[in-house]
């Protein structure tokens, strides 16, 4: 059995003819082939499709760490994942698109993790901005300051150094 997360909330008594802006998020098994990914996610657009929708966006998927291990059972053998192919497909369709897609993502045993939500058309992605260096002009050199007298010269005995904290103390 897969786990899988639900957000879609949909009233069953709504017109069919309303469209709706989806998003459905997956991991595929690891043990899927990397040349056989398109035909994995091309299986899951052709069912978007026969519901009338349209493609808005997309993220191909490609493998990824997960942040815990996620297990999953069918029948009596149980399989552990640590990382998987992570993709979306962002598509406008109706309502009733929901409960089809995921239908199909439970049967289809190379998925083992989805979501499907309803989202909004635009971009929301958070945009990674690099860092914007400032350029600091200077118009003079910097000089080293000359060295006071005291530093350069030889070392004080320890009467003049504890007359030096009286003096500095007592002030």
């Amino acid at each position: 059995m897969s786990e899988e997360i639900n957000v879609v909330t949909e009233n069953p008594s709504e017109d069919v003819a309303v469209l709706r802006i989806y998003e459905v998020g997956y991991h595929i098994t690891p043990e899927t082939k990397e040349e056989d990914l398109e035909k994995v996610v091309a299986s899951l657009r052709s069912v978007i499709e026969e519901a009338h929708g349209s493609f808005i966006a997309e993220g191909a998927p490609s493998l990824t760490r997960l942040a815990y291990p996620i297990v999953t059972r069918e029948g009596e053998k149980s399989t552990e994942y640590d990382r998987g192919y992570f993709g979306w497909i962002k598509f406008e369709a109706p309502i009733a698109i929901a409960r089809t897609i995921e239908a199909f993502l439970k049967q289809n045993k190379s998925f083992f993790r989805f979501i499907v939500f309803q989202t909004v058309r635009e971009d929301t992605r958070a945009k990674m901005k690099a860092p914007q260096l400032r350029e600091v002009k200077r118009t003079d050199t910097i000089k080293a300051a000359p060295r006071r007298a005291e530093e350069s010269a030889a070392p004080i005995s320890e009467e003049d150094l504890e007359k030096a904290i009286q003096d500095i103390t007592t002030d």
